[in-house]
């Protein structure tokens, strides 16, 4: 998922920055002191586990941990998506500066969506509900990076075994076992430390309410 330096267009790598400074501007919007510890040690986590990629072409096939990141940080997700893709890109060139902004929209935007989608829903299925977060993510952030090297090079779509078909057959096993593993965290989580996915109605964050 990660786009190295050199493969967007100047117009789609412009575009796509654009569109993840107002998503940063939204997910900062309000933010409080005491978020902060959770939306570090998600970053952490997204970090650490994202820097595990198999690389294909001008992308990479890794965890996205999208679902997850959308239900726990809720709004703040794109803040944790963007500081961990930057240390990536610094720290290891993991990704590339120029395409930080693409890196960054192609995964907040699933993460954003995911969380409207369940931020009102309650704790009956929690487990499906995760389980659907998480392979909805990847799939969300698929699409969004079919289409942005598509507006890039049209030659990345030709042929059978072009770039994008096989980011497609790469990324399936990815959608279910996202979707697994974030199905069980979530679950486990509101086990063992609910507090991580509840919060007041009046600081909207998550998807699960708490009414107390």
């Amino acid at each position: 998922m990660h786009l190295a330096d050199g493969v967007l267009s100047i117009p789609v790598a412009v575009s796509s920055y654009a569109v993840t400074a107002g998503l940063l501007a939204y997910s900062i919007k309000g933010m409080q002191e005491k978020e902060i510890p959770k939306v570090s040690l998600m970053t952490g986590g997204f970090f650490a586990i994202s820097l595990i990629s198999i690389p294909v072409g001008p992308s990479s096939i890794h965890p996205l941990l999208v679902g997850l990141l959308g239900i726990i940080l809720g709004r703040r997700a794109p803040v944790a998506i963007f500081v961990g893709l930057l240390l990536q890109a610094v720290l290891f060139q993991h990704g590339g500066l120029t395409t930080l902004g693409a890196n960054t929209m192609m995964l907040a935007l699933p993460a954003l969506v995911i969380y409207h989608i369940f931020k009102k829903t309650g704790t009956k299925m929690l487990w499906s509900q995760g389980l659907i977060a998480g392979g909805a993510g990847v799939a969300g952030a698929v699409i969004l990076l079919i289409v942005v090297l598509f507006f890039s090079d049209q030659r990345f779509a030709e042929g059978f075994f072009s770039v994008i078909n096989i980011l497609i057959a790469g990324h399936v096993p990815l959608v279910v076992i996202e979707a697994l593993i974030t199905g069980f965290a979530i679950q486990y989580i509101y086990q063992v430390k609910p507090e991580l996915l509840t919060q007041k109605t009046s600081d909207p964050l998550g998807f699960i309410q708490d009414k107390g």
